[in-house]
C-alpha cells in the first residue's frame, strides 16, 4: 500500500477536542465531520486540505476523549494518512477500525513543513521526502492492518472475511 500527499504539519498533543470539537458531537455522519475537521488547531484546515493529503505531528496525537468521531473527521476530509511521533492508544486503535492509516515516526515531525510532498510504503516502513532525498524508516504496517484499512475499516474487513 502506497500513499504520496501533501503534509499538513501540527505539533505535540494534539487532542480530539482539537481534531473534532465536542460541539459536533451529536453526529457521526463523515460529511458534517469533515467540514469541521481540526477546526480548533487550524480554522483554515478543511479549506486547504486536498483528497490524499497527510498529517503528520509531534507526540501524543490524538490524547484525550476516545471517540470515533476523531479519526472519521479526518478520514472524511480526505486525509490519507497521519504520522506522528506517537498516538494515544485509543485513537490509534480507532483510526485502525475505521480504516484511516497511521504511523509512527520520531524524527520526521522535526525535518518536515507544511506544504512538503511525502510517499509512504506502509508495507514496507519507508516514508521518503523527495524534496531533500531523505528516507525515513518506520515499523512496516502490519499485514493484517493492511487489509483492515485497504478495506476502509474492521466492519468492512469482517464483512468480506465472512462473505456477508
Amino acid at each position: 500500500m502506497k500513499i504520496k500527499g501533501s503534509v499538513h504539519k501540527f505539533g505535540d498533543n494534539i487532542n480530539t477536542d482539537e481534531i473534532i470539537p465536542a460541539r459536533y458531537l451529536n453526529t457521526i455522519d463523515p460529511e458534517v465531520l469533515s467540514g469541521h475537521c481540526m477546526e480548533d488547531a487550524d480554522p483554515d484546515f478543511v479549506k486547504k486540505v486536498k483528497k490524499g493529503d497527510i498529517i503528520v505531528a509531534g507526540a501524543n496525537f490524538g490524547c484525550g476523549s476516545s471517540r470515533e468521531h476523531a479519526p472519521i473527521a479526518i478520514k472524511a476530509a480526505g486525509i490519507s494518512c497521519v504520522i506522528a511521533q506517537s498516538f494515544a492508544r485509543i485513537f490509534y486503535r480507532n483510526a485502525i477500525n475505521i480504516g484511516l492509516a497511521i504511523l509512527e515516526n520520531g524524527q520526521l515531525a522535526g525535518c518536515i513543513q507544511t506544504g512538503d510532498i511525502i510517499e509512504i510504503d506502509l508495507a514496507a516502513g519507508r516514508i521518503y521526502e523527495p524534496k531533500n532525498d531523505k528516507t525515513y524508516i518506520t515499523q512496516p504496517f502490519p499485514e493484517f492492518m493492511q487489509r483492515i484499512v485497504s478495506a476502509g475499516g474492521l466492519m468492512q474487513y469482517v464483512k468480506d472475511s465472512k462473505g456477508i
